[in-house]
């Protein structure tokens, strides 16, 4: 819904004017144009023109082409109006049963003038009417107030007059329907829906952008917020890399304890990886030494691996092993200290199977 800013006659614009403010809901006034724009700066309004400006007409066109029409329009109009069509601005508006179209013509110089003011105002104009264009669509239509009424309705005719000259004026009237409202400004703003709008052609209206206004808290909250973001994840990025810097240098430093002969460190993570590597293939190499003489220990004696379990740790291997005898576990362990192994026999069981026994290589006894 849009507000409706009524032009009073006798003035040439908004500064010298009497203006009516009618809102979509409650009552309206007469009001001030400084506190005009202050109040309703940036609201969208409707500006009603009054009468006495404008000029009204039916004309059959040639054409319904957008791009002809405008052409043929001043051509159709020129025997209505006795001005210099050059210096009028025209608005159609809906079509007539004969298939003729209104027009409602307008001095191009003062309506320029006008929106000039309002644009300097803060004034948002969403569309313009004429207000002896603000009567019932239907039939012929009359507006009385104590000052002047207006003519109009379904017809072409639109009309100002005084009030003192409607009696006579009715007589002349076939059949018309009076209306005198307690309220006329916002009677007539009921009757906008229907009206010509001005605003067309070269008046066609650009939105103000005064109406961004109402944004601004939301616009100033946002901003802030995402200030305060960058300033967090600044402050993040700034705290993860000195926290990285830390344990970069935390990290050099256990290094160069566990490795003390590399006197030069290029690439921490790589040079690490290798002395991991290097120490996990010594224990591949150990393990796998150990079960070579293992299994050339045992050879082609009668006995029976059952499990074996190494420890990296320790670097040992122990091997849990089923025999007939005791005197076979015995000889086992004999061959292996042999070879040169450190080699330790646990306690061993019997059993109905044989005798089995937990034997463990490689670690100190």
């Amino acid at each position: 819904m849009t507000d409706c800013l009524f032009l009073a006659p006798g003035g040439q614009g908004l500064t010298d004017s009497r203006l009516y403010w009618q809102p979509t809901q409650g009552n309206g006034c007469w009001i001030d144009l400084p506190v005009l724009s202050t109040k309703l700066a940036g609201a969208p309004l409707a500006l009603i023109l009054p009468g006495e400006h404008l000029s009204a007409c039916a004309v059959a066109l040639p054409t319904t082409k957008v791009r002809w029409l405008r052409q043929a329009l001043q051509y159709a109009v020129e025997e209505h109006f006795a001005e210099d069509i050059e210096q009028l601005h025209l608005a159609i508006g809906p079509a007539l049963e004969d298939g003729r179209v209104r027009v409602l013509a307008v001095r191009r110089d003062w309506l320029t003038a006008l929106l000039a003011e309002t644009r300097a105002a803060g004034l948002q104009i969403n569309s313009i009417h004429a207000d002896f264009d603000l009567l019932p669509a239907e039939g012929c239509q009359a507006l009385l107030t104590a000052e002047r009424g207006l003519l109009g309705g379904g017809g072409e005719s639109r009309l100002v007059f005084a009030a003192r000259d409607w009696p006579l004026l009715k007589t002349n009237l076939a059949s018309v329907q009076l209306h005198q409202p307690l309220d006329p400004f916002a009677w007539q703003a009921q009757q906008r829906s229907h009206a010509i709008d001005l605003a067309q052609g070269e008046f066609a209206l650009q939105p103000n952008h005064n109406h961004w206004q109402a944004w601004k808290p939301v616009v100033g909250v946002l901003g802030l917020w995402l200030a305060l973001q960058l300033l967090f994840d600044i402050g993040q990025v700034w705290y993860f890399e000195r926290q990285g810097k830390t344990l970069q240098a935390q990290s050099q430093a256990l290094y160069q304890q566990l490795f003390p002969q590399d006197t030069r460190i290029v690439n921490l993570k790589a040079q690490f990886t290798e002395h991991l590597k290097q120490a996990t293939d010594v224990q591949n190499g150990r393990l796998l030494g150990q079960l070579a003489q293992l299994r050339q220990a045992i050879g082609q004696a009668p006995l029976q691996i059952e499990q074996v379990n190494y420890s990296q740790e320790r670097g040992s291997l122990t091997v849990e092993v089923h025999a007939d005898t005791f005197a076979q576990l015995e000889q086992l362990r004999l061959r292996l200290a042999q070879d040169g192994l450190s080699v330790h026999l646990g306690s061993a069981s019997r059993d109905e199977q044989g005798v089995s026994a937990r034997i463990v290589i490689g670690e100190a006894i």
